[in-house]
């Protein structure tokens, strides 16, 4: 279950809540909104494939558990983001102290990403429950507020960017989407590729709403 797909039956995206170590988890107050029963909508979407539980909070909320929150890579891909002016990053220092750095940085690494795993042979089905260590879920967590920002009137692009920068940067170095030495490629490391396409697609798209081209190298 895909926030796309909930956000189909709900009405509105759904936020993504806490920190998804343990669990993915989504809330909404769709049922408010519907002027629905609380309880009539959480039992509707516990008969939805892919969903682990659904909560209903004191305040008529829903928390709803996805299963396999990794499912979310699958909907997202490049989308045409119309300039909306002037970057508020420079170009320089090229360091870990620059937010603009961090956001194209991470940009050219998961291009580079779908550059060798192509070149590497890693290929085969996508298998999105297998992104469940802490670092792929933390580079989900942050994926999985795309669809929010897309339709807030204030989406903060800059501050997102920088945050699925910093989580993908932390995957990247410390879950390896690539085979290393001898390894042979596998169903893991191509959830990751994928994985890092999502984040490819969601960078380049918040660059191009604060006025830049995504670069593929610096």
């Amino acid at each position: 279950m895909t926030p796309g797909q909930l956000g189909e039956v709900l009405g509105l995206p759904p936020i993504p809540q806490g920190t998804w170590a343990e669990e993915a988890v989504y809330v909404s107050p769709a049922a408010l909104r519907r002027r629905r029963a609380p309880g009539e909508l959480a039992a509707r979407l516990r008969e939805l494939p892919g969903i682990a539980g659904v909560r209903v909070r004191d305040d008529g909320f829903l928390e709803i558990v996805v299963a396999v929150p990794g499912e979310l890579v699958a909907e997202i891909g490049p989308v045409a983001s119309p300039s909306r002016g002037v970057s508020p990053w420079a170009d320089s220092p090229r360091t870990w102290s620059n937010p603009g750095f961090v956001v194209r940085y991470a940009h050219v690494r998961a291009v580079a990403v779908q550059r060798w795993a192509a070149e590497l042979g890693v290929g085969g089905e996508f298998r999105p429950e297998l992104l469940t260590g802490h670092l792929d879920r933390a580079v989900l967590r942050s994926l999985a507020e795309v669809h929010g920002r897309r339709v807030s009137r204030d989406p903060g692009w800059a501050a997102y960017a920088g945050q699925l920068a910093l989580a993908y940067h932390d995957a990247f170095e410390r879950a390896p989407a690539l085979p290393v030495g001898d390894e042979e490629p596998s169903a893991l490391h191509l959830a990751r590729v994928r994985l890092a396409g999502a984040v490819r697609d969601v960078l380049a798209e918040g660059l191009a709403a604060l006025g830049e081209a995504a670069p593929d190298v610096l």
